[in-house]
Order: C-alpha cells, then structure tokens, then sequence
C-alpha cells in the first residue's frame, strides 16, 4: 500500500528531482508532484510524494522540519482534499 506525503515550505528553486532525491534514501518513491500556480506557472511551494508504507513513515519521522534548500520542511501525510461545491 502506498502512502501520499504533503511537503510545504519547499524553496521554489526546488525541483521534483531534488524532491525524489532526498526521499528515495528512506525507500522507493512512486511518484512526486510539485504545484504550480495556475496562472503565473511559477512554483507554490509545496508538493505531495508517493512512496510505499513503510519508507514514507520514516520519511515523514526525519524530515519534517529539516533544511532543504535552506529552509525547513513541512513533511506530513496527507489529508484528502475536502469535497468544494461546483458551480
């Protein structure tokens, strides 16, 4: 089973390579996605990762509130997004 991690906080240098790189010392990463603002295109600062269980667990243990890039992470799993009414 794979878990979804939120990371917040990333420098807007930050590339979904450099992301994979730090994650993939705790176990295999399945996916990284970086977000972009819609109408600029310019990065948001934040992203998800998908990795399997127990890779992410230690992953969200040991670097939630580490420097990347100089400055400290957000790392956490992920909540899904709440259901917005479509007009």
């Amino acid at each position: 089973m794979a878990k979804n991690i939120y990371v917040g906080n990333l420098p807007w240098s930050a590339t979904e390579e450099d992301v994979r790189a730090a994650f993939e010392t705790f176990g295999e990463v399945i996916s990284v996605k970086l977000i972009n603002d819609r109408e600029t295109g310019r990065p948001r600062g934040f992203g998800f990762v998908e990795m399997e269980d127990q890779g992410a667990l230690a992953a969200i243990e040991s670097l939630d509130g580490s420097d990347f890039g100089g400055r400290n992470i957000k790392v956490n799993e992920a909540r899904p997004r709440p259901e917005r009414p479509r007009w």
